[in-house]
């Protein structure tokens, strides 16, 4: 009699495991969003970690248990963009060239249509250029870019093939991941579109092919089911 019950119950966890996990996601998006709202507003020193809980409409205690910061805080606006590349990367199959994978993925997060790629991108822009008088801010970015990095490399490495040598696929993680960081911050320092001429789209396919150019895991010589299979 007890055993259906049991049964339901360990099948039930994952679920609810997941929307907690979504609950928590949620709640620190609307965290970082207030964050942001505030830092346009007044700039980080005049912000303080109350008013972005205030603002996000949740305690003070909600806002330290998900962050240390106040600057912290904008990290999941920071990194939305690398966790929507890197979702495209993995859907390449093995088969795909690596080069134009990479190329590809990034294109493709940061122009895909709609409004939330844009605000995302507004977002960002607006923040870079508020790092450029906060040091902590620019850890805060330095230290999702450096996480983006890690998460990448496992994705390069599965799609490099099992004969790539692993400091060549780490090389390209690093490279990739520094072509997509420099790409935004140049055009961060512009008032070009989101799309068209001088957007990140158009800029990190220059940032990408200048950086990545000289590895040899994108070049015909390399071998492998990653190498490329033109210039």
């Amino acid at each position: 009699m007890n055993q259906p019950r049991t049964n339901q119950a360990r099948t039930s966890r994952p679920a609810s495991a997941s929307l907690t996990e979504r609950r928590k996601a949620a709640t620190q998006l609307d965290i970082a969003r207030a964050a942001a709202e505030l830092f346009a507003e007044k700039g980080p020193d005049g912000t303080t970690a109350e008013e972005i809980a205030g603002r996000a409409g949740v305690a003070l205690r909600t806002f330290y248990r998900y962050f240390r910061s106040k600057q912290d805080a904008v990290g999941p606006l920071l990194s939305s963009g690398g966790d929507r590349w890197r979702a495209l990367l993995a859907d390449a199959g093995p088969e795909a060239d690596l080069g134009e994978a990479l190329e590809t993925a990034a294109v493709a997060s940061l122009s895909t249509p709609g409004d939330t790629t844009e605000e995302g991108l507004r977002w960002t822009r607006g923040l870079l250029r508020a790092a450029q008088d906060d040091p902590a801010l620019r850890a805060v970015w330095y230290r999702v870019n450096q996480e983006s990095e890690e998460r990448l490399l496992p994705v390069v490495t599965r799609l490099a093939g099992p004969g790539a040598d692993p400091l060549e696929a780490r090389l390209l993680a690093a490279a990739a991941t520094d072509a997509i960081r420099v790409a935004l911050e140049q055009w961060a320092t512009t008032d070009a579109a989101t799309t068209g001429a001088g957007s990140p789209a158009e800029l990190v396919v220059r940032c990408l092919r200048e950086l990545t150019g000289g590895l040899r895991l994108l070049t015909p010589e390399a071998g492998g089911d990653g190498a490329r299979t033109s210039p």
